[in-house]
């Protein structure tokens, strides 16, 4: 399949240079790390990419400090399992039964709880399911990650394939599993799973650690500049109005002016002075708004 996104059609898109990046991540099948300050549009560009060339939902990994690679494969509910084949011994209907009979089952008579059951892809897993069209995996503020997912990644993204070890023992050949699209199931042969289309993997950083070099090497590096006057006037559009981004122009060249002198502030941080503005909470020729500004434009690095 050819993948490319095409030229920005609105001013809060990515411009050409970061066009040409994200089209070089597509084409080489390497996922994209994408970096730069809060608001800048890191965790909407895969929702961008997946809408434009029509690859359907979003897996969405968000990472924090307890995040295993395993938990991004799938999760196994071993406790789970004993305690629904100890209700199958004892003659007890059971949702989890290889039997779809509704009435309670004696046991032995309807088969023991399916391992599948029990087994459910997480986003990483999924997208690596073999689909005829590549999946849009967002994995969301890896800075949080423990030291060693990044290098623990690197074996998944290189194969393409992982496998399930309490399906590799399974009797069945071919088990039916759940996975991270809801109400979804998939099977999975001989407890391995490969993909057919390399999945379009964007991973957002804050800059917050360093990643090891060989993780580095894998990925493409995206960072995202600081909006244009433009692009923080068609947010302010998106966030309200048409109306009240024609209303603030001033606002947003006195926000691009602190964030410069600052050291970079985040868009949220303009869109909630818009919205004291524009609701009339708050004036800009006040004696209260320099206080106020200097409250809600606090620089990134004094939090």
């Amino acid at each position: 399949m050819y993948r490319r996104l095409g030229r920005p059609a609105r001013a809060a898109q990515p411009g050409d240079r970061e066009l040409a990046v994200i089209n070089a991540a597509l084409v080489l099948r390497r996922p994209l790390l994408v970096t730069g300050l809060p608001g800048t549009g890191k965790s909407t560009l895969p929702y961008q990419i997946a809408h434009e060339l029509g690859l359907g939902r979003v897996l969405y990994w968000p990472i924090t400090s307890r995040t295993s690679l395993q938990q991004g494969l799938y999760q196994y509910d071993a406790i789970g399992r004993v305690q629904a084949t100890a209700t199958w011994r004892a003659g007890i209907s059971h949702p989890a039964f290889a039997s779809d009979s509704p009435q309670a089952a004696p046991a032995g008579e309807a088969g023991p709880p399916s391992v599948g059951t029990f087994i459910s892809l997480g986003p990483l897993g999924t997208a690596l399911l073999p689909f005829d069209q590549p999946r849009v995996l967002l994995i969301d503020e890896l800075d949080k990650s423990d030291i060693d997912l990044p290098n623990d990644l690197l074996s998944v993204f290189e194969e393409g394939s992982y496998e399930i070890p309490e399906l590799v023992r399974a009797e069945t050949e071919t088990v039916e599993v759940r996975t991270h699209d809801p109400g979804r199931t998939a099977p999975v042969r001989k407890g391995r799973v490969q993909c057919r289309q390399f999945p379009i993997v964007v991973i957002t950083s804050n800059g917050e650690r360093e990643f090891p070099p060989a993780f580095l090497r894998r990925c493409l590096r995206l960072d995202l500049p600081q909006p244009s006057a433009d692009q923080l006037g068609a947010m302010v559009a998106a966030h309200f109005s048409e109306q009240t981004a024609s209303e603030t122009p001033e606002l947003v060249r006195r926000f691009l002016q602190r964030s410069a002198e600052s050291g970079g502030l985040a868009i949220d941080q303009l869109l909630n002075a818009v919205h004291l503005v524009t609701n009339g909470t708050a004036s800009m020729d006040s004696d209260q708004w320099q206080p106020l500004v200097d409250a809600l434009w606090r620089s990134l690095h004094e939090y």
